[in-house]
């Protein structure tokens, strides 16, 4: 499952403000559910379970909301809907929010108002009978990767703090198709696979692998998945935001405490998802789950700190206008 986002923002702002708050999120009287949509990233996966804890155990009711957790098909709908203010909140990413509060052509209103997944899921991955064993030993090798600019920009820092350069390796865009091409010898590596996923789904393949954590070899830790709303909507209704958040704190309390009950009441809300891989990828997950809902100001200053450096963004942007706290802990 490589959740394989754009980060390069098609519509203009002048499309965006096009868009207003049809909202997603109902009036209602006094004592009745509000109803709202969480838009997903990708498709239902085990990053996903302490939503659907929240769902399939009543925890959103809990805290006066009804929430349709709904995935739109396209991984780049997400933030863009939210900022054209067509859905209230989405599941997203960091690097996702930085480069759309940084663009050039005018910031998109979006925040991170949660977190989800607190650390990177992406890495280098290698099968271990290649002999790679530090990230110097790319040198002379072919490197897939998947999104442009940002798998790249990645993979080059991570090699230049190896002592490599740029001519060292080849780089290869193998897209979405991230397994077969290590498993056939076309690559000897490759930037974008998810260690909850791509390496259990390799082990179900018979292939041992081995990988490189992004921040463990110079890349700053990352929040990999958190939830986000926009500006506008965040103004006129903080309540909405913070029951939101309430909930997935409790759910993802209740996901760590009781794994086993957590997993079985996201297969009944998922009853197709491959069973045997979300099982191995939800426990390679488990501890990634978040930790607090406050977000560390340090954390989100550092990528964008790194993403300028690298020239992935053009200019810097205030930790203010990437995150809020709709929670206090």
């Amino acid at each position: 499952m490589k959740t394989i986002f754009c980060l390069i923002f098609s519509i203009s702002w002048g499309i965006l403000l096009l868009g207003q708050f049809d909202s997603h999120a109902d009036g209602h009287e006094p004592g009745e559910l509000e109803k709202v949509t969480l838009l997903l990233e990708w498709f239902p996966n085990a990053d996903h379970v302490p939503l659907y804890v929240a769902q399939e155990n009543n925890l959103f009711a809990k805290h006066g909301l009804a929430v349709e957790l709904h995935w739109a098909g396209d991984p780049d709908a997400p933030l863009k809907l939210v900022a054209a203010g067509k859905y209230p909140f989405a599941v997203n990413y960091q690097q996702s929010v930085t480069i759309a509060r940084a663009t050039e052509e005018g910031a998109l209103p979006v925040k991170s108002i949660g977190v989800l997944v607190e650390h990177p899921l992406n890495t280098i991955t290698f099968l271990k009978k290649s002999g790679i064993q530090t990230p110097a030993d790319f040198k002379g090798k072919k490197i897939g990767y998947t999104v442009a600019p940002l798998d790249v920009l990645l993979f080059n820092a991570i090699a230049g703090a190896a002592g490599l350069t740029e001519d060292d390796y080849e780089l290869i865009n193998v897209g979405a198709n991230i397994i077969a091409p290590l498993l056939t010898g076309a690559i000897d590596a490759v930037i974008g696979p998810f260690r909850n996923y791509e390496i259990n789904e390799l082990k179900l393949e018979g292939a041992a692998a081995g990988y490189f954590p992004l921040e463990e070899h110079g890349i700053p830790d990352y929040y990999e998945l958190v939830i986000i709303s926009n500006d506008a909507f965040l103004q006129e209704n903080p309540m909405t935001a913070k029951k939101l958040m309430l909930a997935i704190r409790e759910a993802i309390q209740f996901t760590k405490a009781n794994p086993d009950e957590a997993l079985k009441l996201y297969f009944q809300a998922n009853p197709d998802v491959r069973k045997e891989l979300d099982e191995l990828a939800f426990r390679d997950t488990l501890e990634l789950f978040a930790t607090t809902q406050v977000q560390s100001a340090e954390k989100w200053a550092a990528f964008v700190k790194f993403a300028h450096e690298k020239g992935l963004i053009s200019k810097t942007v205030a930790t203010e206008e990437l995150f809020v706290n709709v929670l206090e802990e």
